[in-house]
């Protein structure tokens, strides 16, 4: 038996590869990606130490060539569901009594494996299945995922270690045990890493999960699953099903063993989730821990004295990065008049340049949106700005599905601060822009902190620090990620914990301790040495 005390390898943020021409990684990735479509795979789901095929077949297909076929994945369905909830709970009394140090070296090891021989691999296939550039790809599904797991082991031993105060005749102790039950772990489609992190961050605390990825991050969701498995993760301590939510949520939400959802998705569904829970809580063993990332609209904020061009280049990254397809994209801006002529030459100089197109051509900065349901409702939102007498399309305005899901980046200038994209989350290539007197500042900071329901990211730019400083304490709630003369994306592991409030999520930020505290459940043990023989107290005896 080992009694030492461990102490993990200290992480370091992964760096991002270049890509550049004639680099290694950009050979690897061209040849990966080229393997890719080369065939067409059939992707099981991965119940305890099964792989199981259905004959219920989804199509995978990339979002900017939706006639190619990457591959099939089976559908299951209620029966599914209940099979990876019994292998996860029988799962459960092995790994829960695992030593932390035997957990922490599998999820090492696959970041290990990611960061090596599965890193082209994996970055091509979300490349393909959810049409993102090389750069996106990188920073996502190599980079931050790799970090998740390195980050998350470091965190785990800070918990871990955190024990309290004992005095003279007794010992106390604290032990983190993993939640009773099996906790269900919803992933979203436009990041690889996310869907990783959360069912992997749970399981690294001595939980099992059912995890089910959205459909359309099916095709790099199984990669994961590969990655852990040769990484020696126990069968059913992730299990992985693709089946449609509502059947899911009728069996996980009504089970007396649910402990637990990790979510990141839509504001409606989390917020129909938190509603079932609430109708089912007299079901459950224990009161389950909720935890959720929801949506945004991310603001940008410009004081008078904002540099123009990093403004301007804020909002074209901020904004049109994945097609716009991020909880945190730039999707309304605050720009003062003194600034907006030049900062409208910038973006326009900029947007002339980019161009659109499939991933596996590296000069496309734009590639498509995820599916046709989501270009048909962007697509609405734009048809609608140009009917409206409030709206001047100042770039792009154009779509088209005929060969992949492809959206202009697009610019709403409006008359109205509240006009409908100025509130609603799109999630899409489309930027709205309210410009505003430069004496109506702190006015406006009022407008930014009211206009929308959510609370996921935003950003000031000024040099003026006493404006920076006014923009902060006003926005105070309107942010869980706040940015000062930078993008409000691209949070890193480790340096900025991400999560918001109000409309956007529990704020139990991924990517800190903070997250993994949620996942366990803590015993106080108090040890006395010398135990009293008698009931009395000293205050009993009378003079």
């Amino acid at each position: 038996m080992n009694n030492t005390i461990f102490k993990v390898p200290t992480p370091v943020n992964e760096p991002v590869l270049s890509y550049g021409k004639g680099s290694p990684e950009k050979i690897a990735l061209k040849k990966a990606l080229a393997e890719a479509r080369s065939k067409q795979i059939d992707v099981p789901m991965y119940i305890g130490s099964e792989q199981i095929h259905t004959n219920n077949k989804i199509k995978l297909s990339p979002p900017h060539d939706h006639q190619h076929i990457l591959g099939y994945a089976s559908e299951g369905d209620a029966s599914h569901v209940e099979k990876a909830i019994e292998a996860a709970l029988a799962a459960r009394p092995a790994w829960s009594a695992l030593s932390w140090e035997q957990r922490a070296s599998i999820f090492l090891k696959a970041a290990d494996l990611l960061a090596g021989p599965y890193r082209a691999k994996m970055n091509a296939a979300t490349m393909l299945g959810q049409s993102k550039n090389a750069y996106q790809a990188e920073i996502d599904s190599a980079c931050e995922l790799i970090d998740f797991l390195r980050f998350n082991v470091a965190f785990m031993e800070q918990v871990y270690t955190g024990q309290p105060e004992s005095v003279r005749g007794l010992w106390n102790r604290v032990e983190y045990r993993p939640l009773e039950g099996f906790v269900f772990a919803l992933t979203p489609f436009n990041f690889t890493a996310i869907a990783g992190n959360l069912p992997s961050c749970v399981a690294m605390m001595g939980n099992v999960t059912v995890w089910k990825p959205a459909y359309p991050q099916i095709y790099s969701a199984q990669i994961i699953m590969e990655i852990f498995r040769e990484a020696g993760l126990p069968d059913g301590v992730i299990n992985l099903i693709y089946v449609d939510g509502p059947t899911v949520g009728e069996v996980v939400f009504k089970h007396p063993d649910f402990a637990g959802i990790h979510f990141t998705g839509s504001t409606k569904v989390f917020q129909t989730i938190w509603k079932t829970i609430g109708e089912n809580i007299h079901l459950y063993k224990s009161y389950p821990r909720i935890v959720g990332e929801t949506g945004g609209k991310d603001f940008v904020m410009a004081h008078e004295s904002a540099d123009a061009k990093a403004l301007a280049t804020g909002l074209v990254r901020g904004a049109f990065e994945y097609q716009g397809q991020k909880c945190s994209a730039a999707s309304r801006a605050y720009i003062p008049s003194n600034l907006w002529e030049e900062v409208k030459g910038y973006i326009l100089a900029d947007l002339k340049e980019i161009k659109m197109g499939g991933t596996e051509d590296f000069s496309n900065f734009v590639n498509a949106v995820i599916d046709e349901k989501a270009f048909d409702k962007i697509a609405t939102y734009i048809d609608n700005a140009k009917k409206s007498d409030k709206v001047t399309i100042i770039a792009g305005g154009n779509y088209d599905k005929s060969k992949g899901y492809f959206i202009e980046p697009t610019i709403l200038l409006t008359s109205d601060p509240m006009y409908i994209t100025m509130c609603e989350e799109i999630f899409g290539p489309v930027l709205t822009i309210y410009v505003y007197e430069p004496a109506d500042f702190e006015k406006t900071l009022e407008i930014v902190n009211t206009t929308s329901p959510y609370a996921l990211t935003g950003a000031i730019f000024a040099k003026d620090r006493y404006a920076i400083d006014l923009a902060t304490k006003k926005l105070v709630d309107a942010a869980g990620n706040f940015y000062i003369n930078d993008k409000p994306t691209g949070a890193v592991v480790g340096q900025q914990p991400f999560g918001g409030a109000r409309a956007s999520g529990t704020n139990d930020k991924a990517g800190s301790i903070l997250n993994l505290f949620r996942w366990v459940q803590a015993r106080t043990i108090k040890e006395t040495f010398v135990s009293p023989t008698d009931y009395k107290y000293p205050f009993l005896g009378e003079e």
